[in-house]
């Protein structure tokens, strides 16, 4: 049943799933795996940071923040995928499904507004370096970093009380856990202010962090085309890591917003495999880019294992 009327509970259905009964035990295999290197690779580059002095600085506060974004992203997802696929019913409340996509686009806007503060960080680093630790003082890291959660969540937030009050008239979701499709659900979405809605958040959320990052980064790399090669390799070691991890994320981002937002058809495997590569590619991605693209970490990554290892 959809709905429990003895305790007034509605229920969705995921219906996304592929052969689901055939392969669940493979999906739970891949899917725990990638979840505990998501949780291992995640953790230690955040613990490093906390533990060594030499990485408290600004640029590696906000990496350590956009590896935790990271860990708690895959945590929304992860438990409940998992314990679906061991399930002979893919099943959630009305109420846990709107909590999970709010999380998520909470946590996406996040890791948009993170990755334009670590540009912030490296324009000053590079066009001011003797006002840098003026400028990126404790508190002004601190500020950035509540602002990069509190904003994304407090935008959200009318979402959130609109689907809670709204009827909902099909009970299948064609995905495998809660994003923008569940507004497909409901009986009467009012589609003009809703569209408009969504636009609004997009642009604060997205467009408007990524025109800062593509503003921040083409002044970058117009001083480093008038300066010396020691300063362009500086812009080049703590700047690439950034950019792979920008268009990694917005690729992934798109897809989310061109099928569930646009209408789109796609296959169910096709949209199963891309939905699987949303919430696997990325959060793997992101520790491996910083793990060995930046120097100062993986030099100390390699003290920690080469000194176990002994």
């Amino acid at each position: 049943m959809a709905i429990d009327n003895e305790f007034n509970v509605t229920y969705i259905t995921f219906g996304g799933h592929i052969e689901l009964e055939k392969y669940k035990f493979l999906y739970f295999a891949i899917m725990f795996t990638a979840y505990i290197l998501i949780l291992c690779s995640n953790s230690t580059i955040v613990c490093l940071i906390r533990i060594k002095k030499s990485l408290h600085e600004p640029m590696y506060i906000f990496i350590a923040a956009l590896l935790f974004n990271s860990v708690m992203f895959s945590t929304n997802i992860y438990p409940k995928l998992l314990m679906d696929f061991l399930s002979e019913k893919q099943i959630t409340t009305h109420s846990q499904c709107s909590f999970q996509g709010f999380i998520y686009y909470s946590l996406t806007g996040s890791e948009f507004f993170l990755l334009a503060s670590m540009a912030y960080d490296r324009y000053v680093s590079i066009s001011k370096p003797l006002q840098y630790h003026t400028i990126m003082r404790k508190t002004t890291v601190t500020v950035l970093l509540v602002l990069t959660w509190l904003l994304p969540a407090c935008q959200l937030v009318p979402s959130a009380v609109i689907i809670n009050t709204s009827q909902i008239c099909s009970f299948t979701l064609n995905g495998i856990f809660c994003n923008n499709a569940i507004s497909k659900l409901y009986c009467a979405t009012p589609k003009i202010s809703y569209l408009i809605y969504g636009v609004f958040i997009l642009l604060n959320t997205v467009f408007l962090p990524l025109l800062f990052i593509l503003f921040t980064y083409t002044k970058i790399f117009i001083i480093c085309y008038r300066s010396c090669r020691e300063v362009r390799k500086k812009a080049a070691q703590t700047c690439l890591p950034h950019l792979l991890v920008l268009i990694s994320f917005s690729c992934l981002c798109s897809y989310d917003i061109i099928i569930t937002r646009v209408e789109i058809n796609l296959s169910q495997t096709a949209r199963f495999i891309m939905t699987l590569q949303v919430v696997l590619y990325h959060p793997l991605f992101n520790p491996i880019v910083y793990g060995l693209k930046m120097k100062e970490i993986s030099q100390h990554l390699r003290r920690l294992f080469c000194s176990e290892q002994i």
